[in-house]
């Protein structure tokens, strides 16, 4: 028996697309997956067993039109947000793009929701008593952090890109929409997500192709800013505490308490590329690292503290970073190179 209609957006993008997976194995729902299939998209890393009641639905969160009929078609009752344009460099380059997917496209979605779920503001339809929106957004929001502190969910917003800028608007939308509507809504803000299925573009990845293809490995500036670092399998598993257990109206910071420089990042997975996949040189892949010009406002230190959904929760982090990264090398060899670890 079908628990709940979830539509998912951006499901075939790197976090959602391991949600999906997760979700798949892990509750009896209805999932739509809504995704406008740009290049960050791949429907290889969907993977589910056919009797699963899956849609997969290619359409934009920024037309109001697809976005009704879907959700009267398959009945939504549980919405999880994703869909997002993510790249910080692009935002910079084509920021426009941004505030369509991820303000226009997010108001798109919160005023259907409202206006299937809710009779007026404050009033929610018997039918869906157990509706649930839940945002997922990033701690770039809280701009940027010195050489101490953390994040937390009272951190005051202070974005310094038009990606972060852009997500933190999404973030005002969803809270507006809690306090003058009673829409029942959940938000998460997560740090630097790694894992499998992640696209090509971002950093760890680019560190282990640059690598493997022998180019120069890019690192901005000095290498020294600091990420927290989450595994997606960790995230995914919070992300389904908040859904089902959270408080409406609440904000949760998940953080894998895994703070690392970026130089530090490229030096651990060459070190062990060297010894999966040594270089017919012999040479390690460290000598390929490169420091290229420094990102513009490119901020120096994001940190979560995740007490909140830690103890309020019950959730924490399973994968210490050391042990994340061996699990996402391995992966991705096996889409460049091809079945290196099959066992």
């Amino acid at each position: 028996m079908i628990d709940r209609n979830i539509l998912i957006t951006g499901g075939a993008g790197f976090i959602g697309s391991n949600y999906v997976n997760f979700i798949s194995n892990n509750s009896k729902s209805r999932i739509i997956n809504l995704d406008k299939l740009t290049y960050a998209a791949d429907l290889n890393n969907i993977q589910i067993d056919n009797d699963i009641d899956y849609v997969l639905i290619e359409a934009d969160i920024c037309d109001e039109q697809i976005i009704k009929e879907v959700f009267l078609k398959y009945d939504i009752d549980t919405v999880v947000h994703f869909a997002a344009e993510s790249h910080v460099d692009n935002s910079i380059t084509g920021p426009k793009t941004f505030v369509e997917t991820n303000i226009v496209g997010t108001f798109n979605l919160l005023q259907q929701a409202y206006q299937t779920w809710m009779s007026s503001p404050h009033e929610i339809k018997p039918k869906f008593k157990h509706a649930r929106f839940l945002h997922i957004s990033t701690d770039e929001v809280y701009g940027t952090l010195g050489k101490t502190g953390l994040f937390t969910e009272e951190t005051p917003y202070a974005p310094n890109s038009p990606y972060s800028a852009s997500k933190a608007s999404s973030d005002m939308l969803v809270r507006s929409y809690f306090h003058t509507y009673g829409l029942p809504v959940l938000t998460t803000n997560c740090s630097n997500n790694y894992g499998p299925r992640q696209h090509d573009e971002k950093l760890i990845p680019t560190i282990i192709r640059k690598a493997i293809n022998e180019e120069n490995i890019p690192i901005y500036g000095d290498g020294k800013n600091i990420r927290d670092w989450l595994y997606v399998e960790d995230h995914c598993k919070g992300l389904d505490l908040v859904l089902h257990t959270g408080k409406i109206g609440e904000t949760y910071t998940v953080g894998g308490k895994n703070e690392r420089e970026n130089i530090y990042i490229a030096n651990t997975i060459c070190n062990l590329l060297d010894k999966m996949i040594p270089r017919k040189n012999n040479i390690s892949y460290k000598e390929l690292i490169t420091f290229v010009a420094d990102r513009p406002g490119h901020d120096y230190r994001y940190a979560i503290d995740a007490t909140k959904i830690e103890n309020e929760l019950g959730w924490s982090a399973v994968e210490n970073f050391e042990t994340g990264i061996e699990k996402t090398i391995r992966w991705y060899l096996d889409k460049y190179i091809g079945n290196l670890f099959v066992d």
